[in-house]
């Protein structure tokens, strides 16, 4: 048991998904047989999704609050959960719609902010403290932890902070198809004045150590471009002949494999990657790598009116700690009501156990 990794997760906002999606996902055996789970939130919340978890789905466990790692079980049957104790149990609607839960209609606030901010904190603590293998974090809502008083534009610029990471970058996966990303959380104006030799050097190295993390032996990296058609010789824009290039050949002269060897058209990059030509792609701005991941990972059954999909996995990297997350928001206008997709939950915890045995 002991070198099963301990896994700690956010329980994200109270009033989102996090925690019945972390139930849900706790149900599941072969995630005890792995790891040894354990959630970072408040029992309050934790109570009230078991209880809808019940009621929706039948699902039945246990809740055992803690104070300490030490104090956990992690026995299948019963979530161990370190009480943070920000949320009482008055704070959370309990509302229902015909003899059913109903979502909270909370939305972003203070409160669901700073309890998700201090969630966050905890496990960064824990896991720099070496006293858990890896974290992983339910959604949070950036709105809410500004209006807490936090001014983070999301969980990789806390993370980045709280574990003193100067060079970092977001990496989304599902499947056979993972993106990183020279700038995210950016207007798209700023985002094109980011797509500056050093960054797009310093992201294709990450991307390389990133994927070696995963067990990659010999990554092959693409380079996206940033302009229609990699800028058309420079009829489109000049940012791959004076920016993006350089980068390219500087990495390949350090070794790192970049089979096209110059920027790869953005229109093309990913159905390619998708078809095992690269292990991963180096993208200029979000929207660039976002779209392409949820299109594949994101389902939705028109007929049946619900997702049958919410796959993804988002994870930071260049930090001293492991981190990976869930792939989509808070959900604020279903949650509550036991319908939330735990998808998108169980594949970043596997991300994460694959990330720490591979450290050990």
């Amino acid at each position: 048991m002991e070198n099963k990794p301990i896994v700690a997760i956010t329980m994200g906002d109270p009033f989102g998904n996090g925690p019945e999606i972390t139930v849900k996902a706790l149900h599941d055996p072969k995630l005890y047989e792995a790891c040894r789970p354990l959630v970072v939130g408040d029992a309050s919340c934790m109570e009230y999704a078991l209880e809808v978890a019940r009621k929706v789905s039948g699902i039945d466990l246990k809740l055992h609050p803690i104070q300490e790692v030490k104090e956990a079980l992690f026995q299948y049957g019963t979530i161990d959960l370190i009480d943070l104790g920000l949320v009482e149990p008055e704070q959370i609607p309990h509302n229902e719609k015909d003899g059913k839960p109903a979502p909270f209609g909370v939305g972003a606030c203070a409160l669901g902010g700073e309890a998700a901010f201090q969630y966050v904190i905890k496990v960064i603590d824990l896991a720099m403290k070496k006293q858990v293998d890896a974290t992983v974090t339910n959604a949070l809502s950036k709105e809410a932890i500004n209006m807490a008083g936090h001014h983070y534009s999301g969980h990789t610029e806390i993370y980045a902070e709280y574990t003193h990471t100067e060079h970092y970058t977001m990496m989304l996966a599902h499947e056979n198809l993972r993106v990183v990303h020279v700038s995210t959380h950016v207007s798209l104006r700023e985002a094109i004045e980011r797509v500056k030799k050093p960054r797009v050097l310093e992201v294709i190295r990450i991307a390389n150590t990133g994927c070696k993390a995963l067990g990659i032996k010999q990554p092959k990296i693409a380079v996206a471009g940033l302009n229609p058609h990699c800028g058309e010789g420079g009829l489109f824009g000049r940012e791959e002949i004076e920016e993006i290039q350089p980068a390219i050949d500087e990495a390949m002269a350090e070794g790192i494999c970049i089979p096209d060897k110059k920027p790869t058209p953005p229109d093309t990059v990913f159905s390619k990657a998708l078809g095992g030509w690269y292990d991963i792609v180096v993208c200029m701005y979000h929207d660039q790598g976002h779209i392409p991941l949820k299109v594949k990972g994101f389902v939705y059954n028109h007929e049946l009116g619900h997702w049958d999909a919410v796959a993804g996995v988002n994870i930071t990297l260049g930090l001293p700690i492991i981190r990976a997350s869930v792939d989509h928001g808070t959900g604020f206008g279903h949650a509550g009501n036991g319908g939330a997709n735990e998808l998108s939950l169980k594949n970043a915890i596997s991300y994460a156990i694959q990330l720490a045995k591979n450290r050990e």
